[in-house]
């Protein structure tokens, strides 16, 4: 089974009872329909007939039984389809709950072959759209139940007028269900296609919503409203065409009716009128109670469409080498450098733009893939390596920090998830951001906006700094930490980071272009990848790690 299915499955087997409660709603929401229909087709053409034979006949007619049945019916038919759905719906979102999670788990920790090319449009694709067919899946689960109740309660009724009648009616649903599949195979590939035109427009959304500043500034509003209107028009050419294949299922099932209703008719003629009305009308709902699975049949390509792509999700691939423990305060060897960078040694990662010096920071915390045989931590190939295991010796402020749509005490968190509030306070004023915070309505507590929009640039990049800071990791890893803020910032920010550094005993790898941040290094590793300055680049990237006993410095 593929990690999709058992996924399923197991959320299948949690929901057991809900969806069994569901299953049975539904089958007596369809056996009560047929049983109304035909009961009330009955009762106006008996009704009907001794009126017209005359007042003895009238008041000799049971009027009270019949109506008080007729009643009831409707009244059990309501109430069991309001239960029906509740229970399938219940099903449903308790399985999302867990599904949904279970998928974004998948995203965020996608291998980095994949990552690197997975955008946010086609994640919300997937985690929305996609997984809503799965919801309806599970929401339709009760249809062979409410199938299987009509057919028994119609052949029940139909059997009045004869055994042919009742047969009639069942290979009428055989053959609605026969036609059905076979329509449902011409419209798996217009399933899938809406699917994947409704991904592809989410995608071209989001790429432009993200870059909605930048299209204005250029007054390339126009150029992106055409883009996302193809998108659009596929969408709606795909959509079109399966409303155009939907429309043959509905022409089945109203054909089956017809031919089911007028089959009992005729083969029930000789019984007297009011058992055919009974016998027609219920053979006409019974074809009715069989409109959710042929629904769910419709919509079979969509569903593989939709599995398929939420299967990619899921794809496992090789666990990769735990080394344990990374508790450790471990020392860094590059081949570039003639000695091992220390515990707590300040390294100045230096090269040109274009050198290569954020493409190793992010290799070494597993953001990249690791070519085999150029990165080592201990005696481990970093291409082996659990990326977890990595990303515990690194705490990282990147160039281009992305924020929680939050608080600021939200984005904190994510640094640590336990730090109380005068750790977040401390790390703020490292940062040099505590005085605004505290001049912020709410606090930390303030909210900041989707990615931070309600904070500067500088202001952004300095909670992000702070974040770093909260992650007790051995190693702090800055990437133009003060790029964009003021020299008297700068200064600030270097001092305090000075005096951090000196009480938590990390080390750190420092990417910057700015002569007074480098000058806090101790080491300086240059990365040049042009061939007249091949000193530190001749021979393959190697970094050693070797277990230390001692743990970061709290």
């Amino acid at each position: 089974m593929t990690p999709l299915a058992v996924l399923l499955a197991e959320q299948r087997r949690r929901q057991r009872s809900m969806l069994a409660r569901a299953a049975g709603y539904a089958a007596l929401v369809s056996a009560a329909s047929v049983l109304l229909l035909g009961l009330s087709g009955w009762f106006i053409t008996a009704a009907a007939i001794a009126g017209l034979a005359g007042p003895i006949v009238v008041q000799g007619f049971n009027y009270m039984l019949p109506s008080a049945a007729i009643r009831l019916l409707a009244i059990v038919r309501t109430g069991a389809r309001y239960g029906e759905r509740l229970a399938s719906h219940e099903a449903a979102f308790g399985a999302l709950a867990r599904i949904r999670p279970a998928l974004f788990r998948a995203i965020a920790a996608a291998p980095v072959s994949r990552a690197l090319g997975f955008s946010t449009g086609e994640a919300t694709a997937r985690i929305v759209q996609d997984v809503g067919v799965i919801e309806t899946r599970f929401a339709m689960a009760s249809a062979p139940w409410g199938l299987a109740a009509a057919a028994v309660a119609g052949a029940c009724l139909a059997v009045l007028g004869g055994c042919a009648a009742a047969l009639a009616v069942l290979a009428c649903l055989g053959v609605l269900l026969l036609v059905a599949d076979r329509l449902a195979r011409g419209l798996e590939e217009p399933g899938r296609a809406v699917q994947r035109a409704a991904g592809a427009l989410k995608d071209e959304l989001a790429a432009h919503a993200a870059a909605a500043a930048e299209l204005r500034c250029y007054d390339l509003e126009g150029w992106a409203a055409a883009r996302i209107g193809a998108r659009s028009d596929v969408l709606g050419e795909a959509v079109a065409t399966q409303t155009a294949a939907l429309g043959w299922f509905e022409l089945a099932q109203a054909v089956a009716i017809a031919l089911a209703a007028g089959a009992v008719t005729v083969l029930a003629r000789e019984h007297g009128a009011a058992i055919v009305a009974l016998g027609a009308l219920a053979a006409a709902m019974t074809i009715d109670g069989a409109a959710p699975l042929v629904r769910r049949i419709a919509q079979r390509g969509a569903v593989r469409e939709a599995e398929a792509r939420l299967g990619g999700l899921l794809e496992q691939e090789a666990p990769p080498v735990s080394r344990g423990s990374a508790s450790v305060r471990p020392s860094i060897r590059l081949a570039q450098s003639d000695s091992p960078l220390a515990p707590g040694t300040r390294v100045h990662l230096s090269g040109r733009s274009g050198a290569g010096k954020t493409r190793l920071v992010e290799t070494l915390l597993g953001l990249r893939a690791a070519d085999r045989g150029q990165i080592w931590l201990d005696d481990y190939d970093l291409a082996d390596l659990a990326p977890a295991d990595r990303r515990d010796l690194f705490a990282w402020a990147p160039q281009d920090a992305a924020l929680l749509s939050g608080t600021v005490r939200d984005n904190l968190l994510l640094g640590c998830a336990d730090a109380d509030d005068t750790a977040l306070w401390d790390a703020l004023h490292d940062a040099a951001l505590d005085d605004h915070v505290r001049a912020l309505p709410h606090g930390l507590d303030s909210w900041i906006g989707e990615n931070g929009a309600r904070l500067s640039g500088g202001e952004r990049r300095r909670l992000a700094l702070a974040r770093a800071y909260l992650r007790p990791a051995p190693w702090l890893v800055l990437d133009e930490p003060s790029e964009g803020l003021d020299r008297a910032t700068e200064e600030v920010i270097l001092a305090r980071l000075t005096a951090r550094l000196a009480m938590t005993r990390q080390g750190l790898l420092l990417v910057s272009h700015r002569p007074a941040l480098a000058a806090l290094c101790e080491r300086v590793v240059v990365l040049d990848t042009n061939a007249a300055h091949q000193r530190d680049v001749r021979q393959p990237l190697s970094v050693s790690i070797p277990i230390a006993a001692e743990t970061v410095a709290q």
